[in-house]
């Protein structure tokens, strides 16, 4: 392990972008690939949903992991029948993700039939028609569920969930709940919008930005140019991460001279490195000295008439946080009171405040509530629904917000299900369905027995990936849509079908001419995506088109011609603009240079569409998160090289960690009091009671390596997916299910000795 670095981007980050591209692709295929992402007229990144520059595109509208994600998808290598015949599925279980990804794209239709070693070439036809067999054959639609994956484009999800209810379930379990359904809850009930309120214009009018709970210089690397700008024009950043991370300290942008030879630009002014869980008090902290400043100048602080007219629960969320004590604050934050004042002083004098976050709050027990507290913080100085303003979770899969506005949701609201309803004359159903925890459940319990996934990587993303590997053989069929092959492949029911489909970067030629996409970025935006690519294999489908033929060998033509819609995407999307508002004229208007805003009440007229048509104040217990002596709580988090479970290489360069993933990170003091030196072999042991339980459930990881890190004492993170071994099933995010990847108690132990 090396020292940390400092600084994001700069020439290595375009040097490592490079090798990993001509690498993977080859130098002609590699520029064709970069010159045209995120590009008017070419594909959208299949990346992070960071949105683009509304009105201009530079000629390298790319960063260093955006590249790496084009040239994963884009690579060259088939794996055919000649391939699956020489590796049968238990030799390609023993292998890492790593390896997986990097053997190449999927080129045929695949099918492990029950009891075979290998898998075999499946014709299309026949694959559609075991599938359409098999969900015919169920005692009922709920005993199959659909998963997507955010990279799903628009035309493809709502094709999914048509098909999905038109079938006769809501059972649309997607990667929303893995990650940001906990904001979702949260904003919903206190905002009246699931989403984000702010646009990347904001950023350039903002003089605070809170970046929570997220590490942008790995996760979303075009953020950083943003926040450059933001910090070059005085306003003030401020980092609340337990870690210390190069992409919030200071930014060399590599499409400017300085950024080659030059001083990095500092970002952050100030790092609170709050304990794992410790946000609710930290953000407590911030309202009580945000009500000093009140204090201290009435009227100058608090937006009084805006806390009058446009909020509800104001008192009783006053008065809860004057009971709240510094000592608690700073015992359950793990951060100095003077410096938690020092930051609330900042966000009290501020006029437009925005504030950002990521998994980092989502991941938690009492996620909702941290979401919660940020809504508090910014409704007291009325930093909602105006211009520099406003909250901004952050989304990881380029088309995850998008694909739950074309209605992936396992709860679908009324509305939509009538106007569904209405436009193809069918009523779908009413009964909520299962999420992703529900759905291993179910599977566990044998009263799922489908599995049809498009896209992810279903097992590797799961938490409790023991369970979830139990779950999946108990399944009698497992079907996945991918480009490439991953761990979700291998772990497979009685039968098992790969259906490979075309990339984002790659050419959609359909029977009426070529066709486009279009997704949904972080800031509501709907844009056209159109591959520049020819295809690796001409046996690939859209998934438009598996989506199709799986439905008409299950339903026939009810209740609509699938295959005429799979031949014309713009057919699916006149029929998105009569059933999802704000898609009025959708086809026109994506076509458009850059896209279109979907409306957003909370952004456009400062309307809240809750209960009482008010934003919500509520009011959250300080969590108690401190572990047992001898414990630490223990989150999850990603290498530089890497995208959610895709493992483009085996660096951490900004943290200083090379060539190893089984790695912890742990506090030098803690390290000392356990006994054990720098890189020392250890296990890790998880520890969970779910209520009512006479015991504790144990889970362990083995063959890790401790490593000393600048992280807060009692706390240790770790990398996904290697540690999700070690998060619970049981254990979830009140009001949104979501996994707890970011807490979970474990002990270290020396590594038990092999044989």
């Amino acid at each position: 392990m090396t020292k940390p670095q400092l600084s994001a981007g700069g020439p290595t980050a375009v040097a490592n972008a490079m090798r990993h591209a001509v690498t993977r692709m080859g130098v002609l295929k590699a520029f064709n690939a970069l010159r045209t992402v995120n590009q008017f007229d070419g594909y959208d990144c299949p990346g992070c949903a960071w949105p683009d520059p509304d009105g201009h595109r530079s000629a390298a509208e790319f960063c260093e992991n955006g590249a790496k994600a084009v040239a994963d998808e884009a690579m060259t290598g088939l794996l055919d029948a000649g391939w699956f015949a020489a590796h049968p599925v238990d030799e390609l279980l023993a292998r890492d993700e790593f390896w997986l990804g990097q053997q190449g794209r999927l080129a045929e239709p695949l099918v492990r039939l029950p009891g075979a070693a290998h898998y075999t070439p499946i014709s299309w036809e026949e694959a559609f028609a075991r599938v359409g067999a098999t969900l015919k054959g169920l005692p009922s639609p709920d005993a199959a569920t659909f998963y997507t994956s955010g990279r799903t484009s628009n035309e493809a999800a709502f094709l999914y969930q048509l098909f999905v209810r038109a079938y006769g379930t809501n059972n649309l379990p997607d990667c929303s709940n893995l990650c940001h359904e906990s904001s979702g809850v949260a904003l919903k009930e206190t905002l009246g919008v699931a989403k984000g309120t702010v646009t990347l214009a904001d950023f350039a009018k903002a003089d605070c930005i809170l970046v929570i709970g997220q590490n942008p210089g790995t996760n979303h690397p075009r953020m950083l140019t943003t926040l450059q700008a933001a910090a070059r024009r005085g306003c003030t950043i401020v980092s609340v991460n337990p870690l210390p991370e190069a992409g919030l300290t200071s930014f060399k942008n590599p499409q400017e001279v300085t950024g080659w030879v030059g001083r990095a630009t500092p970002l952050a002014t100030h790092h609170l490195p709050v304990r794992i869980n410790g946000d609710v008090a930290l953000l407590k902290g911030l309202a009580k000295e945000v009500f000093a400043a009140e204090a201290e100048a009435p009227g100058t602080v608090l937006d009084q008439e805006f806390l009058r007219t446009r909020t509800t629960g104001f008192e009783a969320y006053r008065d809860a946080l004057a009971r709240v004590e510094w000592e608690e604050i700073e015992r359950e934050s793990g951060v100095a009171a003077a410096d938690i004042r020092e930051v609330g002083r900042v966000v009290a004098r501020s006029k437009r405040v925005i504030a950002c976050w990521a998994m980092g709050l989502t991941q938690h027990e009492n996620a909702v509530g941290n979401i919660q507290e940020i809504v508090n913080l910014l409704l007291l100085g009325g930093h909602v629904g105006r211009e520099g303003a406003g909250v901004c979770p952050v989304r990881g899969h380029s088309n995850v917000q998008g694909d739950r506005t074309m209605g992936i949701y396992e709860k679908p609201p009324e509305p939509f299900l009538e106007a569904l309803g209405r436009e193809f004359s069918f009523t779908p159903p009413r009964r909520h369905g299962h999420d992703v925890v529900d759905s291993i459940r179910a599977m566990r319990d044998g009263t799922v027995k489908v599995l049809f996934a498009v896209g992810g990587n279903f097992l590797s993303a799961s938490p409790d990936t023991g369970a979830t590997e139990r779950a999946l053989r108990r399944c009698e069929l497992t079907v996945h849509v991918a480009t490439k092959l991953n761990r979700s492949h291998l772990v497979t029911g009685d039968t098992a079908l790969l259906l490979p489909c075309l990339g984002r970067t790659e050419r959609d030629v359909q029977s009426s001419g070529p066709q486009f996409v279009t997704v949904e970025n972080s800031m509501g935006v709907v844009s056209a995506s159109r591959g520049t690519l020819a295809p690796v294999s001409p046996a690939l489908r859209s998934e438009v088109a598996i989506v199709a033929g799986v439905a008409e060998a299950t339903l026939g033509k009810a209740p609509v011609d699938w295959s005429r819609l799979a031949s014309d995407y713009g057919l699916i999307r006149a029929h998105i603009s009569r059933v999802v508002p704000g898609f009025e004229d959708f086809s026109e208007r994506a076509a458009r240079p850059g896209g279109f805003y979907l409306p957003n009440a909370v952004r456009d007229a400062r309307q809240f569409d809750t209960s009482s048509g008010k934003a919500a104040f509520t009011v959250h217990p300080v969590p108690r998160t401190a572990p047992p002596e001898g414990r630490f709580v223990m989150m999850t988090i990603r290498t530089h090289d890497q995208y959610n479970t895709t493992v483009y290489g085996m660096q951490d360069r900004y943290r200083g960690v090379a060539d190893e993933r089984r790695v912890v990170l742990v506090n030098e003091a803690d390290l000392a009091a356990l006994g054990l030196r720098e890189g020392a072999p250890v296990d890790l042991v998880s520890h969970f009671r779910a209520p009512g339980a006479a015991a504790e459930e144990l889970r362990t990881a083995r063959g890790f390596r401790a490593l000393t890190y600048p992280i807060p004492r009692g706390c240790v993170a770790t990398y996904f997916p290697e540690a999700n071994v070690l998060v619970p099933l049981d254990s979830t995010a009140r009001g949104s299910n979501t996994p707890t990847y970011k807490s979970v108690q474990v002990t270290l132990r020396p590594a038990a000795a092999e044989g």
